[in-house]
């Protein structure tokens, strides 16, 4: 076995998506002619340095086989071990894959499976500028908007935006520091950078598109629908 480090996707895939509004887990949504999660599936399988992608299920999910039937091969893995929270998930996550041989020293890309605009240039140049970074990184967007903080539905300050970043998936670090930091973060983070900077370590941010939306809400899957369409 070659010592050179190796790239894994990781994608939770256990939420229920009560935001989006979508009649059951947003992620089996239909899209386009198929499954939110199957959009987000073929782009990461269209990544040539990863080895492999694998994704975390609920130990009750039933449904993933009938939505994404085309996920097999020996670069698709599937384990039921997602928790109640992202991090649960994410850290369950981390050690089936080292029941699949990943190492400690090996980087694992976080992605989300609602994500399902991504495009696997994306995840190849992410890899590229982080792949001999000491820490790791993250696809993040330089905030443009005017950012308000609000009480009561009223703003009480305008912030400063010119070193806010909108995070993204894929987050990309390696399989030991990700599986310590949540192991000390807690369930609480919400994305795997904030469990590393909760080790006092800063993961480099690299710039995203736009178009790498979250399905969150039920207007998100009408601009998804939309976005696809013109490619």
């Amino acid at each position: 076995m070659s010592d050179t480090p190796r790239c894994f996707a990781l994608v939770p895939c256990a939420g229920v998506g009560l935001r989006a509004g979508a009649g059951g887990p947003k992620q089996y949504a239909p899209l386009a002619g198929q499954a939110v999660v199957a959009h987000t599936l073929d782009a990461l399988a269209a990544v040539p340095a990863l080895e492999a992608t694998l994704v975390v299920l609920s130990p009750e999910d039933t449904q993933f086989e009938h939505h994404v039937p085309r996920f097999t091969g020996p670069r698709a893995w599937v384990d039921r071990c997602g928790g109640s929270t992202r991090a649960a998930s994410v850290a369950a996550g981390l050690e089936a894959l080292r029941q699949h041989g990943a190492h400690d020293a090996d980087w694992v890309l976080v992605h989300d499976a609602a994500r399902c605009l991504l495009r696997p240039a994306w995840v190849q140049g992410l890899i590229e500028t982080c792949v001999d970074d000491p820490v790791g990184g993250l696809l993040a967007l330089p905030l443009a908007d005017t950012l308000k903080a609000a009480d009561a539905g009223r703003v009480v300050a305008t912030l400063p935006r010119a070193d806010k970043w909108l995070a993204q998936t894929p987050q990309m670090f390696r399989l030991g520091l990700l599986r310590r930091a949540l192991r000390e973060a807690g369930d609480t983070v919400t994305d795997e950078s904030s469990a590393i900077e909760a080790l006092g370590l800063q993961p480099r941010l690299v710039q995203g598109e736009l178009e790498n939306i979250k399905l969150t809400w039920p207007g998100d899957f009408a601009l998804a629908a939309r976005l696809l369409e013109t490619r």
